[in-house]
């Protein structure tokens, strides 16, 4: 007999109560098209803040077209059960930033992969430190999620010390992991078990 295939409620459809993860200081939504125009306008800002830590960015990367690709992505991900991607309000509803899990392995792994970017102007102001514990809870407690696994270039030192702050064990050390910035770079490796995450 198959095993039956998890099914989540479809999040990118007009309703009156969208999904949010609320927390004291933040709360966490699905991307929207709406959101196109505060977006556009923090990621511009923060380029030369974000570039040494992303993939490098193509040259419509703040076009609408390619934000609408974007939300269809997220939004096949989410059915899909590949991806869960939030952006980070602050409770004035201005946008900070964005995290996500992708890359969900079921079966026997249960894991997903946690990524995360903040605006220029709100790095150090414990935007992300609020937001990541809703993740975490969403991971676990929603998704039933048995780890969740996050690697930073070894010198982020406010990621490192942020994912360790949260909870996450450094796990290795990986050569080459990803290509970040125009250049495969060496990444050190985290993750939290469930049980690490509930005590």
């Amino acid at each position: 007999m198959a095993p039956q295939r998890k099914t989540f409620p479809r999040l990118f459809t007009t309703r009156a109560e969208p999904l949010r993860l609320t927390g004291d200081s933040v709360f966490l939504r699905p991307p929207d098209r709406a959101d196109y125009e505060a977006w556009a306008a923090l990621r511009a800002r923060s380029r030369g803040f974000l570039a040494p830590w992303e993939p490098t960015w193509p040259p419509d990367a703040l076009s609408r077209a390619s934000f609408r690709a974007r939300i269809a992505r997220y939004s096949e991900d989410w059915r899909s059960d590949q991806g869960y991607n939030f952006f980070i309000f602050r409770p004035d509803e201005t946008l900070v930033g964005g995290v996500g899990l992708s890359n969900l392995r079921r079966g026997v792994a249960e894991t997903g992969s946690l990524g995360y970017w903040i605006g220029e102007p709100f790095a150090r102001q414990g935007c992300m430190t609020a937001a990541l514990p809703l993740v975490l809870d969403f991971s676990f407690d929603r998704l039933r999620l048995h780890r969740v696994e996050a690697a930073c270039l070894p010198s982020n030192v406010p990621s490192r010390a942020l994912l360790k702050r949260t909870g996450f064990t450094e796990e290795g050390y990986a050569r080459r992991y990803l290509l970040i910035d125009g250049k495969w770079q060496d990444h050190l490796l985290f993750a939290i078990l469930r049980e690490d995450w509930r005590g």
